[in-house]
């Protein structure tokens, strides 16, 4: 089999639904199969895709007693994929052209590129955010510095989308639409059980960089990313614990990813930059932040931890 498409759903049914939808209609001239982990959502999810599938398509579906976090759901796919490449894809997305036959051809013509992804899309058909050029560093917190100056410099508009038309190489893809050969997640192991949730994509790329490999954008794999749409019905785009989540997640990425000195210089680097931007951030939408009082608690926190 040519790939393996694993989504993890969780409260997520109606939207994994959609996404099969655009895959079956638009996926042609390879063969794959469809894993769905479960990540105790108890939302139906078994029998909706059941029922509107039927006999459609290969569909395997993972329920989980727990819910093990992202990376780790991806991971109990992985172990049953018969797929030559593995397809990790939100459950928030639709295909808008033979994305997944344009990112396994591209996997399959080159060896030395261990994982890719596409261009991605967002609700309105804007371009989004699909990668980042270079890898959480002391640059990375350089540029959040300088608004991500640093980056557009150095990389032009291509910084997070490809408005090229060739392939261009990336520090990581973001977890929407991340493909990579199963012989590298089986050598060298797949998702990190360190993190929850926020960083795991981010440090799998890492590691296979770290072992001669490249990472790759292939602009003409196309997918539409209606991003935080499996969040809104919880109404978290603007929760702490999110938040909270992501930053824990960061440090576990720094200290397994980067030097102990350098960690150091970058995260008093990320804390000025959180400062600055707090500070920019009241002085021009001061009524904003009054009434998301919780950041400065956040901020305060964080401070801290990343001090410490």
């Amino acid at each position: 089999m040519d790939v393996s498409i694993i989504i993890v759903n969780y409260k997520t049914a109606d939207l994994i639904a959609n996404a099969i939808t655009s895959i079956i209609r638009l996926t042609k001239d390879i063969s794959y199969e469809i894993i769905v982990v479960d990540n105790n959502s108890n939302d139906n999810c078994y029998n909706l895709l059941k029922d509107t599938f039927k006999n459609d398509i290969e569909l395997s579906f993972i329920s989980l007693k727990e819910n093990k976090g992202f990376g780790m759901a991806n991971n109990e796919g992985v172990y049953i994929a018969k797929g030559r490449n593995i397809l990790f894809l939100n459950p928030d997305t639709l295909l808008i052209n033979n994305a997944i036959k344009e990112l396994s051809n591209y996997l399959d013509n080159h060896n030395d590129v261990g994982a890719c992804g596409g261009n991605l899309y967002d609700e309105l058909m804007k371009p989004a955010q699909s990668f980042y050029r270079i890898l959480p560093s002391l640059k990375w917190d350089l540029s959040i510095l300088t608004f991500r100056k640093i980056e557009k410099l150095i990389f032009g508009g291509n910084y997070i989308f490809n408005y090229t038309d060739h392939p261009i190489k990336v520090g990581y893809i973001t977890g929407a639409d991340l493909m990579v050969k199963k012989k590298i997640l089986d050598e060298f192991g797949g998702f990190s059980s360190d993190f929850f949730m926020y960083y795991e994509e981010t440090d799998l790329c890492c590691r296979i960089k770290k072992h001669g490999y490249k990472i790759i954008n292939v602009p003409t794999a196309k997918i539409q990313h209606l991003e935080g749409k499996s969040f809104d019905r919880e109404q978290s785009i603007l929760n702490i614990e999110r938040i909270k989540m992501s930053e824990e997640s960061r440090l576990i990425y720094y200290k397994r990813n980067v030097g102990h000195v350098e960690i150091r210089i970058a995260n008093i680097t990320y804390s000025f930059a959180l400062s600055l931007n707090k500070f920019i951030f009241r002085l021009l939408k001061r009524n904003i932040w009054k009434k998301y009082k919780y950041q400065k608690i956040f901020y305060k926190e964080l401070r801290k931890s990343i001090l410490s």
